[in-house]
């Protein structure tokens, strides 16, 4: 058996798969992550909810080969968060934390780690292909607090020199025709500026896309709203009842994916892009709204959009988990030869 646990800025989900790649679980199973509180108590809060999938699914201990362990980024390879820290991880302990070893050492058994967006873009990928998946190639864009991404050639995330291929929501993006001409250039936690990240995720609301906003609608029913975190939880349902203001909003996040999977088309030629996170898991008519929208913003050549898909990615919730799980699962069945 392999655990997978997807650790998150407010809760970790956890799952375990056999070695047919069935999963125990069919359903979220989340408890809180405490990250906010630094990287001990985070440590402690992920064994709580290993055992705590244990116990639900009746697993003993004893027949748990590796655990598969995915985090926001940016991390290298082996799980050391950035020395500059990350989205969900303010805690000033963070910066430079070994949160893979940190967890290896805690529960005794290897731990094989993946940041958020490559995990579900692997799992993503292996929904898509099944037995076929070492034949394909795909890119993923996760929408949640930040923007992660993923990378899979040959049934495989891509991790890269330092660990942290994939991290499309850093990636820069072209402005011109995104923002309204007295729009400020948007800024990321990362330091840059006019990334994806920076207009395509909830902090990039929340910093960026909703103070400008408010500026031109001053009468809306957010701007008296505090703190302006508050607010930014609450666009997504107005933007499901046709609030002007959210469409706006979310129309500027679309055309960032769309731009960000036009350069992805460049350097990579995939055959699925996959979009996933919060604003994927909207009422229908909404996702439908803006999947279309995004579309509308992705530039291919005639012949890439005839061998390409651009599809939502499966188990939104549970894709984080479940793709840690395979990637750990693939290092044990490689180790066994």
């Amino acid at each position: 058996m392999v655990v997978g646990l997807d650790n998150g800025g407010t809760s970790n989900n956890a799952t375990v798969v056999d070695a047919d790649g069935r999963f125990l679980v069919d359903r979220l199973v989340e408890t809180p992550s405490h990250v906010r509180e630094g990287p001990a108590v985070a440590v402690d809060a992920l064994v709580r909810a290993m055992h705590g999938v244990l116990e639900l699914t009746g697993v003993p201990i004893e027949r748990v080969r590796a655990v598969g362990l995915d985090t926001p980024g940016p991390a290298s390879a082996d799980g050391v968060i950035s020395a500059r820290g990350a989205t969900n991880f303010g805690h000033p302990e963070w910066c430079g934390f070994d949160f893979r070893g940190a967890l290896e050492e805690r529960l005794g058994l290897p731990v094989v780690y993946n940041n958020d967006g490559n995990a579900a873009a692997l799992y993503a990928h292996h929904v898509r292909f099944g037995p076929a998946a070492a034949e394909h190639s795909s890119v993923a864009a996760i929408v949640g607090t930040g923007l992660g991404g993923g990378v899979v050639v040959g049934g495989r995330v891509v991790t890269g020199a330092a660990g942290m291929a994939g991290e499309l929501g850093h990636v820069h993006i072209p402005l011109r025709g995104l923002l309204e001409p007295d729009q400020p250039v948007p800024s990321c936690n990362c330091g840059f500026e006019g990334d994806a990240e920076s207009v395509a995720s909830l902090t990039g609301i929340e910093r960026n896309l909703l103070p400008y906003w408010l500026t031109r609608y001053p009468g809306h029913e957010l701007a008296s709203v505090e703190p302006i975190a508050k607010a930014a939880r609450m666009l997504r349902g107005l933007g499901e009842r046709g609030d002007e203001m959210a469409l706006r909003i979310f129309e500027q996040q679309a055309i960032a994916i769309g731009r960000l999977f036009t350069v992805a088309a460049q350097f990579m030629d995939p055959d699925v892009y996959f979009l996933g996170g919060g604003v994927v898991e909207a009422a229908p008519h909404f996702r439908q709204w803006f999947l279309d929208k995004v579309r509308e913003h992705v530039v291919l050549r005639e012949e890439q959009r005839a061998a390409s898909e651009l599809l939502l990615v499966h188990d939104l919730d549970m894709a984080g988990a479940r793709g840690a799980a395979l990637a750990a699962l693939q290092q044990v069945k490689a180790s066994d030869g």
